[in-house]
């Protein structure tokens, strides 16, 4: 169902107020707040105008989507939760009432050493969610936290502050993963990464797809339960994203990952629609009316994550880009190549490269963001600089022919926008940079190369791209097209087409990423398995098998 096919299911006072204000003032923060509190009905000026309920009168567990933590800092750390008694109803199962949330931080499993606690509002403006923001902790610290709400205790989350600026840590190991479409498949590789000791984890987009869900869960072929019907259409509205989060974080498997470590997240496409660019849906449609189902999904997003206060959206936008520190050890730039992109070249897919694509003028990043990211680079005295990152840097030809299609969605469709990155890398002296990446839905590992044009141009960082948690069902290990692109791809060290997750260890003398895969996500109950690990030395950027 393309969003066309239901518009009218805006508020029809958002879509008023957006008519009204037309894209550039709705684009503006005073013309977008008007507009979506139009549609959400926000108390004037953030007060609670909700009655309290009292939280005694839930009789159903109000934490059936868990809790989660993000964005670690070295002195603070942020906790997340929703209550929803009923998570499938568009409601969650509770009254448009304000209700009290008691929150606990602790040094111990056991919550016998408490160092904070506090209590917060879960208002229904913000569908019950809770974004608690716990200032002036330790540095590199692991803490325990948990929820309570009336009599109901929520399941405890384990999380940790970053060390202080200026320290040396000797290592940090990160996950990475992306792209979890629950229709097609079970999340059984959250389940192993729960079981990983690692700081954080960095989810690199596609947290969401908007597609249809069937009634038995498509490919996950649900015999003990029914989705309700109203999963079984593509996200457009505000209560659609709402609801879709809920299906989605409803899966123990996540929820079990969440509760495990803390989480970095950045979005892709399908969050908010497939291949959108910016004001552009995937369609070619209104600008207008596509910016209304951005403002929802964007407000989903925030609700639906463990983001702090200045990623909270107005209207259609949301500074989601942000920059974290692990001591000297890293720097980490995570990016938004969605909201301010040029619109995907020549109609978007795989297609020859020409003027169009190499127009100096496009940008996968928007100026800003891009200035930002380079400056960064300029302040940073990090040993590693990490990019989390959505959609793959380094170039991937599909063909070993002379000319070979290129995919317009990846920074091969905006070869200006990544020679402008690296000259800024390397005109700021980095030395170990890397790139992180989703979307896929394989396993990747590149050489990135100053000039992709010549075989022979310096090795300039690493790019570790992770497949997919269920994306694109079982998967192979050797796709039909495996041996093409290795050969197609000099730079390109290794391809794997099944799913699962990265872990990377940074340390002081070198960084190891280890691909871990699950034979099949159609099924629960996959083990995991390495399927290969690499090594870069600090000082000397390339991929060696480990």
């Amino acid at each position: 169902m393309t969003p066309a096919a239901h518009p009218s299911q805006h508020a029809p006072e958002l879509r008023a107020a957006a008519r009204h204000l037309g894209r550039r003032r709705f684009l503006t923060v005073t013309g977008a707040a008007a507009a979506l509190a139009f549609a959400v009905n926000l108390p004037a000026a953030g007060t609670a105008a909700a009655a309290e309920l009292d939280a005694r009168r839930i009789t159903d567990d109000p934490f059936t989507l868990g809790v989660a933590s993000g964005d670690p800092l070295p002195g603070s750390v942020l906790l997340w939760t929703r209550l929803a008694p009923q998570p499938y109803q568009p409601d969650g199962g509770l009254p448009a009432q304000r209700v009290t949330v008691h929150w606990e931080l602790a040094h111990d499993a056991d919550f016998r050493r408490i160092v904070r606690r506090g209590t917060t509002p879960a208002h229904p403006e913000f569908s019950h969610t809770v974004h608690v923001e716990v200032p002036h902790l330790p540095a590199d610290r692991v803490f325990f936290y948990r929820f309570r709400a009336g009599t109901w205790l929520s399941p405890t989350g384990r999380t940790r502050t970053a060390p202080l600026p200026g320290t040396r840590p000797t290592a940090l190991t990160l996950g990475a993963v992306s792209c979890q479409a629950y229709a097609d498949g079970y999340y059984t590789a959250y389940r192993h990464l729960a079981e990983e000791d690692v700081d954080v984890v960095f989810h690199l987009g596609d947290y969401l797809y908007e597609y249809a869900v069937n009634a038995t869960g498509n490919d996950r072929k649900y015999t003990d339960r029914t989705l309700p019907s109203h999963y079984n259409r593509e996200t457009v509205t505000l209560e659609d994203y709402r609801l879709r989060y809920a299906l989605f974080k409803s899966d123990p498997d996540l929820m079990a990952a969440h509760a495990a470590h803390p989480f970095v997240v950045t979005w892709d496409d399908h969050e908010t629609e497939n291949n959108y660019a910016d004001d552009t849906p995937e369609d070619g449609g209104s600008s207008e009316e596509f910016l209304l189902r951005r403002a929802s999904a964007y407000r989903a997003y925030w609700e639906n994550q463990p983001l702090r206060r200045p990623q909270l959206p107005t209207g259609s936008d949301m500074r989601l880009y942000r920059r974290l520190h692990w001591g000297r050890l890293a720097q980490f730039d995570v990016l938004d190549t969605r909201q301010y992109r040029s619109d995907q070249a020549y109609g978007d897919g795989w297609q020859y490269p020409g003027p169009e694509s190499e127009d100096p003028a496009r940008t996968l990043t928007g100026a800003t963001q891009e200035r930002w990211l380079i400056d960064g680079w300029h302040a940073s005295r990090a040993l590693w600089n990490v990019v989390p990152q959505q959609v793959t840097f380094s170039r991937r030809y599909n063909t070993t022919a002379t000319p070979s299609k290129v995919s317009m969605d990846s920074w091969d469709g905006y070869p200006a926008s990544r020679e402008r990155v690296l000259a800024g890398a390397e005109a700021a002296g980095v030395e170990n940079l890397m790139v992180l990446t989703g979307d896929v839905h394989v396993h990747y590992a590149f050489d990135i190369k100053r000039d992709f044009d010549d075989p022979g141009s310096r090795t300039v960082g690493t790019e570790i791209v992770t497949t997919s948690i269920t994306s694109g069902r079982d998967g192979a290990d050797r796709p039909g097209n495996w041996a093409t692109y290795l050969a197609a791809n000099p730079h390109m060290k290794f391809y794997n087409g099944r799913r699962g997750y990265v872990t990377v260890t940074l340390g002081r003398q070198a960084a190891r990423a280890d691909f871990k895969t699950v034979p099949y996500v159609t099924r629960p109950g996959a083990p995991v398995t390495t399927a290969a690990s690499f090594i870069t030395e600090a000082g000397t950027p390339g991929l060696k098998p480990a």
